[in-house]
């Protein structure tokens, strides 16, 4: 349901009911007004990959009401911010997947808007890509410009969101701060990195004993359990240590957004609701 409502929102498809205003304007009878103030970046490139990065930036400048000079000024500026000014002359189809995203963004921003719709923008990008595309957020909303970012990667809505709304089966089913919602499910989580896969098992027990429930993560080497006390914690490490478990590493924190989703919706973000939920 994220890309579905964003899409509502910027007017590209009508709601089937209900309504919706952005920066005051009805979606469905002041759509010119919020198209207006509003851009949009999906989750593919929409840059021509015919032209080169500069030219693209050039068009959508002109196609945006700027004078010709205005448009090239406008489209160095954006080369050079985004990191991309010694590519501008190469035909975009050239470009990588990292570089082809920035390129999107700095087109949605060739005349900066008030609202800017991010619809997936990091997904298929490698960790470096990434964490620029993440700069280049923070820099627009230090600017001045509000973001709705659309993701899955919840580590990506830690980092960057100051309020998360989770949908789940087309419903937004919980909302607050990153803090609020890790807040919501428990206020601390003891998180434990075996140095042999094999006892974990053995592990799982003992922290069952000493502190409570204990969930096995997807790491087959990791384990973890709800603890808001520091000294319940030390008391689970000490207990392995007693037992002969060897132990990687350890840590006392908030539970992740990934756990926060996993405990509102009974399944992971990424995993796909079955025919029954669906229909309930």
């Amino acid at each position: 349901g994220k890309t579905t409502t964003i899409r509502m929102l910027a007017t590209l498809i009508p709601p089937d009911a209900g309504t919706a205003c952005v920066l005051g304007h009805d979606v469905r009878t002041e759509g010119d007004a919020v198209r207006a103030q509003v851009s949009l970046t999906g989750q593919l490139a929409s840059v021509d990959e015919e032209l080169t990065g500069r030219e693209n930036l050039i068009l959508l400048g002109r196609l945006l009401g700027l004078p010709r000079a205005g448009a090239r000024t406008r489209a160095d500026e954006l080369l050079e911010a985004f990191g991309i000014r010694d590519a501008s002359g190469r035909l975009v189809k050239h470009y990588s997947g990292g570089m082809r995203r920035r390129l999107d963004i700095a087109a949605s921003i060739v005349v900066t808007p008030r609202l800017m719709f991010l619809d997936e923008p990091t997904t298929g990008l490698d960790p470096r890509s990434r964490g620029q595309v993440w700069e280049i957020c923070r820099a627009l909303v230090a600017g001045g410009t509000t973001i709705l970012l659309c993701t899955q990667y919840l580590e990506e809505a830690d980092q960057l969101a100051d309020g998360i709304a989770v949908i789940d089966h087309g419903r937004v089913i919980a909302e607050g701060t990153p803090a609020q919602l890790k807040a919501s499910v428990g206020s601390g989580q003891l998180h434990v990195r075996l140095l042999d896969v094999g006892r974990r098992p053995d592990a799982a027990g003992v922290l069952e004993r000493a502190v409570g429930t204990v969930v096995l993560e997807a790491d087959p080497a990791a384990l973890s359990v709800s603890c808001s006390d520091a000294d319940r914690a030390a008391t689970g490490v000490a207990e392995l240590s007693r037992a002969g478990i060897g132990i990687a590493e350890f840590s006392l924190g908030q539970p992740s957004l990934d756990e926060v989703f996993l405990a509102l919706t009974g399944h992971t973000a990424d995993e796909a609701p079955t025919l029954e939920e669906q229909s309930s």
